[in-house]
């Protein structure tokens, strides 16, 4: 079984991926996102390094997943990833325009035919000002200079893909405004039962009920 959690920046995709690792006894994919070296320059001039970071970035979640995915999904672990291929466009469409755009997706087309495909996606949802509390309390060095609008465009790009374009894809989202999972063990629980809901792995309470 291969899961992938999704979310825009600080909604605390990494976290949830590893508490649920014990629960479904998993092997674990985290994004590699600190090698990007353009990454901090982008945060500071996002429309100067723009093709640079996104350009590293699907090269390298490429090579990740075409590396790691086959060879973990072969195990006798189920997988859980804290990102899908996908977002890499998601972000593209934000911070690239014109030909640098067409460049992009050209190459992304082609790479995505060869990812493995997810049977479920986990959409965390949050609003902007949540996002940004949560960006604040960790405190990335690279981060800082983030823009809060930034991060109202990538929330609204994320809102537009997995709630109101259709999908051949099983995506269940999770609202985490109210939700506290890293210190709540009920809300870590709310999430692990919605999860075998909807992938009818026991045990799970079949009475709750699932958006998505």
């Amino acid at each position: 079984m291969y899961i992938a959690i999704e979310g825009v920046i600080g909604v605390g995709k990494t976290s949830l991926a590893r508490l649920l690792q014990p629960s479904f006894k998993s092997n674990l994919l985290l994004e590699i996102f600190e090698e990007n070296p353009f990454l901090q320059e982008f945060y500071q001039d996002r429309a100067r390094y723009a093709f640079q970071t996104q350009i590293f970035f699907l090269l390298s979640r490429y090579r990740q997943q075409r590396n790691n995915v086959p060879e973990l999904l072969q195990s006798q672990k189920n997988l859980i990833s804290d990102y899908t291929f996908e977002k890499d466009a998601l972000f593209a469409d934000v911070n690239l325009q014109g030909d640098e755009l067409e460049v992009y997706y050209s190459v992304h087309t082609a790479l995505a035919e060869r990812i493995p495909v997810p049977d479920l996606i986990v959409y965390l949802k949050a609003n902007t000002d949540t996002l940004l509390q949560r960006i604040t309390m960790r405190d990335r060095s690279y981060e800082r200079s983030m823009e809060s609008g930034y991060i109202a465009l990538l929330n609204e790009a994320y809102e537009k893909f997995f709630t109101v374009a259709s999908h051949d894809r099983n995506i269940l989202i999770v609202d985490t405004n109210e939700l506290d999972f890293v210190h709540k063990p009920s809300d870590l629980q709310f999430i692990d039962n919605r999860i075998r809901q909807i992938l009818h792995l026991p045990p799970f309470q079949a009475a709750l009920p699932i958006d998505g």
